[in-house]
């Protein structure tokens, strides 16, 4: 079955996870931040990640914004940091994370080619628009789905069914795109066909199912999709 549709992750798929500890970083205020910016930011996402985990196995939901607070606040106390107008600078600015670099081009192509578009991801609804809005990629996107509408997270079968529901599309004409290697290998499971956007060069995560294709960055999406 040919793919109709192109579902994609959005932090660390779409938008950068790490820039806001970055940018916070290079700032003229930043210089405590710059030399610790990238343990900072690689705590603050493993942190985040293991919390909406963690929470899924307790039955204790709290949304992404939650999530994202309270990994920072992990992530701060493990590098020594106490400050509390860094914390709100950093937070501010996981609002507005950039786009990877091709990414607006690409979700223009895939429009281009016919191919209905969304985002799948644990973001609360205000947290994806606010990113989406900054990215200035709404136009390229027929829906943004979130985690919410579910109240678990990612990678929960419930949440992968939002893409039928409401793409109106079987899994076999779904190309799931992630930046996370756990959530391509589950959403592999669920039936989507798979690309894993592995901008680091990770080892295949040790799951029953494995990604399809693995790429460096998102720029071939369009001529996957149209070739899967």
């Amino acid at each position: 079955m040919p793919i109709t549709t192109c579902v994609f992750d959005a932090y660390g798929t779409l938008f950068d996870v790490a820039a806001a500890a970055r940018i916070a970083a290079e700032e003229p205020d930043g210089a405590r931040l710059a030399k610790v910016w990238p343990k900072l930011a690689a705590d603050w996402r493993s942190k985040q990640l293991q919390y909406t985990w963690l929470r899924a196995v307790m039955g204790q939901h709290a949304d992404f914004w939650q999530v994202t607070q309270d990994g920072l606040d992990w992530a701060m106390e493990a590098s020594g940091l106490d400050d509390a107008e860094m914390r709100e600078r950093l937070l501010a600015l996981y609002w507005e994370l950039p786009a990877y670099p091709e990414v607006p081009a690409m979700l223009a192509e895939l429009k281009q080619r016919g191919f209905a578009t969304a985002i799948l991801s644990n973001g609360s609804p205000e947290m994806l628009a606010g990113a989406v809005d900054h990215a200035g990629v709404g136009e390229f996107l027929d829906a943004v789905l979130s985690v919410e509408e579910v109240g678990v997270f990612k990678p929960a079968r419930a949440v992968y069914d939002l893409v039928g529901e409401r793409m109106k599309a079987m899994p076999e004409a779904v190309l799931f795109v992630s930046s996370n290697g756990w959530d391509a290998a589950a959403a592999a499971g669920y039936g989507f066909r798979t690309a894993w956007v592995n901008r680091a060069g990770e080892p295949v995560d040790r799951l029953p199912a494995r990604p399809e294709r693995i790429l460096s960055d998102l720029t071939g999406i369009p001529d996957l999709a149209g070739s899967v």
